[in-house]
């Protein structure tokens, strides 16, 4: 007789129901971890020239933006719900108005959001037709001729002042303070070089002070002693030269070897530290003007914040591409998304408190209420000495006393939506300093 104890199919059906017994007296099974929350990547773009003669004021706003993105992404930010990690594409477009609009269409089949830059007015004003026609904001943080926001079109702002207020601002100075009777103008042939002669040529000649025949050159220009003789046998009272450091530094040394005694003066594509590099001795009394608040002005979050993260001060525009990016990203933030016909109303009519002081916008998508500063060399060094606002001159020393002792604006940018967007410094945390570090631009 067979024993169905033994039998191999009892068996097998034994241990399955004593094995499910067990699992049904047992602990139920872990559920799955949850996924990752979603996550966006937001493409900022940033152009300014990285070689060439002037690669240090390029590298010194590729610097600003870059702090933006990296405080940006530290602070967590989601938009719609989503992880947001903000992404700088940076481009060398060399200055040269050609490569620039190369390099601004490889950013827009890149599928950035939108720009900070470029640096020049001669990149920025072609670039700014390729960046509307793809329904992308630039914001520039140091192009300063007028035609960039003159020409009508959307999305294109810049977080400083305009030459036509840049160029006013230091010639009232010089004829305030020098009371020249013969004024000398030279220029690079550039858009921004010819642009700032041009405003300062014409408020000379407003205020009855004579000019001499315009004189030229280029940006590459290292020989000016034809010019500068030319200009010697005429005795001018005032030399003003529209044009970058990179050329103004030998003009200026070539100007002491030629015993020229009239005052050099400049505007903020030369106001800078390296003038003194490349001049020397020469520099001692210009004058120049820079399109905003100096350096030393800038919020000490933001000077403390450039210092550790780079090693070195800030040169001139970098609070100002900062600012920029800031504005970009409070936007997208504001709006809850990174798509540009839903930030762009929110940017439009942003406020907020960065850097370097008060960031809005007027319907051209120029700052307003832009400060311009005027600098002399004193001992080998650059140094803010007057502050000029809606026409009215104070000494640097008086301007930070008033910044200092003001109450702290509310610092939150507003605007549509905007109530939630990153939070910048006050401006009133400038420190009491001096001496601008290097400083220049377009």
């Amino acid at each position: 007789m067979n024993n169905s104890s033994n039998h191999p199919l009892s068996l097998s059906l034994t241990a399955l129901f004593t094995a499910s017994l067990l699992a049904g007296c047992g602990e139920e099974p872990k559920p799955a971890p949850p996924p990752p929350p979603p996550s966006i990547e937001i493409k900022i773009g940033h152009l300014a020239p990285l070689t060439g003669g002037i690669a240090h004021l390029g590298k010194d706003n590729e610097n600003g933006a870059r702090l933006a993105i990296e405080e940006a992404n530290a602070a967590n930010i989601k938009i719609d719900g989503k992880d947001a990690k903000f992404i700088m594409l940076a481009e060398d477009d060399q200055a040269d108005p050609k490569i620039g609009t190369t390099v601004a269409q490889k950013l827009i089949d890149a599928k950035v959001v939108g720009v900070v830059g470029h640096l020049n007015s001669g990149t920025s004003i072609p670039a700014s037709s390729v960046y509307s026609a793809a329904n992308i904001p630039m914001i520039s943080g140091s192009a300063t001729n007028p035609q960039l926001t003159e020409q009508g079109l959307k999305g294109v702002f810049r977080v400083m002042g305009r030459d036509d207020q840049q160029g006013p601002a230091l010639a009232s100075y010089l004829a305030a303070n020098n009371k020249p009777k013969v004024v000398a103008v030279i220029d690079d042939a550039t858009a921004y070089g010819e642009g700032l002669a041009n405003e300062v040529e014409k408020f000379f000649k407003g205020a009855n002070i004579r000019v001499l025949p315009r004189e030229k050159g280029d940006d590459k220009r290292a020989d000016w002693k034809a010019v500068l003789t030319k200009i010697k046998g005429r005795n001018p009272d005032v030399v003003f030269y529209g044009g970058m450091d990179a050329t103004a530094g030998p003009l200026l040394k070539q100007a002491h070897e030629l015993n020229m005694k009239a005052v050099f003066s400049f505007g903020d594509g030369a106001c800078t530290a390296n003038m003194v590099e490349l001049a020397g001795a020469a520099t001692e009394g210009m004058l120049c003007s820079q399109a905003g608040l100096p350096p030393a002005a800038a919020s000490r979050k933001f000077l403390d914040a450039y210092k550790a993260r780079f090693k070195i001060e800030p040169i001139v525009y970098s609070p100002f591409t900062y600012d920029a990016m800031q504005a970009l990203i409070a936007a997208i933030k504001g709006a809850n998304s990174p798509d540009p016909s839903k930030y762009l109303p929110v940017l439009q009519k942003i406020e907020f408190t960065g850097a370097t002081g008060r960031i809005a916008f007027d319907e051209k998508g120029d700052r307003r209420d832009a400060e311009m500063s005027i600098f002399q060399v004193k001992g080998g060094k650059l140094a803010p000495i007057a502050i000029i606002k809606n026409g009215k001159t104070v000494t640097f020393d008086e301007f930070m006393a008033q910044a200092n002792s003001a109450p702290a604006p509310a610092d939150a940018p507003k605007g549509d939506a905007g109530k939630d967007a990153p939070a910048v410094e006050p401006a009133k945390d400038a420190p009491k300093a001096a001496a601008a570090p290097d400083a220049a631009k377009k």
